[in-house]
């Protein structure tokens, strides 16, 4: 019993503890609840402070963005109204000019129109006056005809008859006076005129320097070298750039070409297509190749055995070339070649009995004429050609001046030069070392006389000095002074176009008067 009275206490004790944690807990919730809220009114109240500021900035910051667009957009509005006006006074401007321009072009119409209308009526009066001044000239006409007893095609005839009578008199005295002021001046123009007078060589152009003659065992072998529709002769020519002659000559070919090298290759291709037999234009072109190759290498070693044999040493590969191909060229009928290595040789000579370089004379001596190895593909004199390829090919100034001035007058020249020309002179005036076919000479002498016949007043001609010059007696009668001078000029020029010849030909005109009368 006193222990459940015991427990019943504890219990009651128990539950006043709770009841009194329970009262002083919810009482201390309450305050912390009151201290929470007052604490939460304080944040918001702080909060919508500051949300208050925020949102004044930010309509402060607004304001001055919308200002600044606007001022920026009134700026750009200025100046875009700036360019319209400035382009609108352009416009107005330019509408202004088209107006003007419009206004000028309708008033140049209206002048335009004036004036064609004025023109119009100009050109009917002066066709009015035209046809008017046709038959007042025709009818003056009429009346010369019938008072002067010709008609007006004969009396143009007669005076242009006489006007170029007049003509050819007055350039008769012209060319008189102006010869006989060159005369008088001679002595002090000659150098200026050698100068300019050293001609080339003309041999290659005679008839006989210019062809090669192939013999043929039989005439048979005319055809086969034509072949079917003459394709291997094409061939042959296309291969070799030769022209080929076939002809009524018994048992021979012609092969004529400028170039004496081609001439050689061709002969020697057509010899060795005869001997074989074959002929046919692949065995042409295959023989022709062959034969190309040899004379070239011909070419150079006859270069080089010339200049060792002259004791002439390091000269360029391509003068010995030019050297060797001197082999095939010809002047006067002597070759060239033989005849540089014979000045090579006098040059020596000469320059040793005058203690001059000797080494150097020869070497001058024997490049002398190489001019004439391509003289025929370049254009100027000899000389001067050889006088460039030796400077080209970096020979010595006073060689290159030597070989240059070889055929000058010797008063511009160097010693060497001298040399050099008096060496060339001996090795060509040798005897038998020039000399041309009998029938080539009588054939230019006839040539000669027979142009100089050919002209009205002419009473003999004689053709001198192996054809170097010609001189023509005229008849008194029918030839003045002032017509000889003319004759002469007209002979020359009929040479000149229609005869190959070397060097130069003199015509001599001679008009002489002649009285006779009888002693009784």
């Amino acid at each position: 019993m006193g222990s459940g009275i015991f427990w019943i206490e504890v219990f009651g004790f128990v539950m006043l503890g709770v009841f009194l944690g329970y009262g002083v807990r919810l009482r201390m919730s309450k305050k912390m609840l009151e201290s929470s809220e007052n604490l939460s009114a304080r944040i918001i109240a702080e909060a919508k402070k500051e949300a208050e500021t925020i949102r004044k900035e930010s309509i402060l910051q607004a304001k001055d963005n919308l200002l600044k667009v606007k001022a920026d957009l009134e700026k750009e509005t200025r100046e875009q109204k700036t360019e319209f006006d400035a382009l609108e006074k352009r416009i107005r401007q330019k509408e202004e000019n088209l107006e003007k321009r419009m206004d000028i072009m309708v008033q140049k119409e209206s002048n335009l129109e004036k004036r064609e209308r004025g023109l119009i009526g100009r050109e009917t009066s002066l066709e009015e006056k035209r046809v008017e001044l046709d038959r007042i000239i025709r009818e003056q006409k009429g009346k010369l005809e019938q008072i002067a007893g010709i008609t007006a095609e004969d009396a143009k005839k007669s005076l242009v008859q006489s006007m170029q009578d007049e003509a050819r008199r007055e350039a008769a005295v012209l060319i008189r006076n102006i010869e006989d002021e060159a005369r008088r001046n001679a002595e002090k123009k000659a150098s200026e005129i050698l100068a300019h007078a050293v001609q080339r060589y003309s041999g290659d152009f005679v008839a006989e320097n210019s062809v090669s003659v192939v013999t043929l065992p039989n005439e048979e072998m005319k055809g086969r070298i034509i072949g079917r529709e003459g394709r291997n002769i094409r061939a042959i020519e296309a291969a070799t750039g030769t022209d080929l002659i076939i002809d009524d000559t018994p048992e021979a070919v012609v092969l004529s070409s400028f170039n004496p090298i081609r001439r050689e290759i061709a002969k020697i291709s057509l010899e060795r297509l005869i001997s074989d037999g074959r002929i046919h234009p692949g065995r042409i072109e295959d023989v022709v190749k062959k034969v190309t190759t040899e004379v070239e290498t011909t070419i150079r070693e006859t270069g080089e055995r010339v200049s060792f044999d002259a004791g002439v040493h390091d000269v360029h590969p391509e003068i010995l070339n030019l050297i060797g191909k001197l082999k095939y060229r010809t002047s006067f009928s002597q070759n060239v070649l033989q005849h540089s290595v014979e000045v090579a040789h006098l040059a020596g000579i000469m320059a040793a009995e005058l203690r001059l370089n000797v080494k150097e004379a020869k070497r001058a001596g024997l490049l002398h004429d190489i001019g004439k190895a391509v003289d025929h593909e370049v254009e100027g004199t000899h000389a001067a050609i050889g006088a460039e390829l030796a400077k080209k090919y970096g020979e010595s100034d006073r060689i290159v001046q030597a070989i240059a001035t070889h055929h000058d007058d010797g008063r511009t020249n160097s010693i060497l030069g001298v040399l050099i020309q008096t060496a060339d002179t001996l090795s060509a005036a040798r005897p038998g070392a020039r000399k041309e076919m009998l029938e080539s000479y009588v054939r230019r002498l006839s040539e000669l006389e027979g142009i100089a016949n050919s002209f009205n007043g002419v009473d003999k001609c004689f053709a001198i000095q192996a054809g170097r010059e010609v001189r023509i007696l005229v008849e008194n009668e029918k030839i003045s002074d002032t017509d000889a001078v003319m004759l002469c000029r007209d002979i020359v020029k009929k040479i000149e176009s229609e005869l190959a010849y070397p060097g130069q030909i003199k015509v001599t005109v001679i008009r002489e008067m002649r009285v006779s009368d009888f002693a009784k």
